[in-house]
């Protein structure tokens, strides 16, 4: 019984583990004339490591090592229920989901929201 116990725990654990430093991505696809254009956005969860606000963001995951950011031109950064915060409430060890486009080799931040901050 306790080695079931144990095991639901450790599992339980690893799970929120796991999910904490996962990416969810989506794309789409416009046509226009001839062309076609595939845009894909990808929002990934972490701690803030480092942070200069309008061009760079490091973030550490659970999933691996530390993920480099860049910013795009224009940047929403907003809290977890949808209020527009200013850059400067984003600090070392907040919790963030982070809203990127990859372009080429660069990941661009377009969104940065604060989920919790220590």
């Amino acid at each position: 019984m306790i080695k079931l116990f144990l095991s639901v725990t450790f599992a339980t654990a690893l799970m929120g583990l796991v999910a904490y430093g996962q990416t969810s991505t989506s794309s789409t696809t416009t046509a226009t004339g001839a062309t076609e254009t595939t845009t894909t956005t990808t929002e990934s969860f972490g701690t803030v490591t480092d942070f200069t606000p309008g061009q760079t963001l490091v973030l550490k995951t659970e999933a691996g090592e530390p993920m480099h950011y860049k910013f795009g031109k224009t940047v929403t950064y907003m809290t977890a229920d949808g209020r527009v915060i200013d850059a400067s409430k984003v600090r070392k060890d907040s919790k963030v989901r982070v809203h990127y486009i990859k372009n080429g080799d660069d990941m661009v931040v377009d969104k940065v929201i604060v989920t919790e901050r220590d």
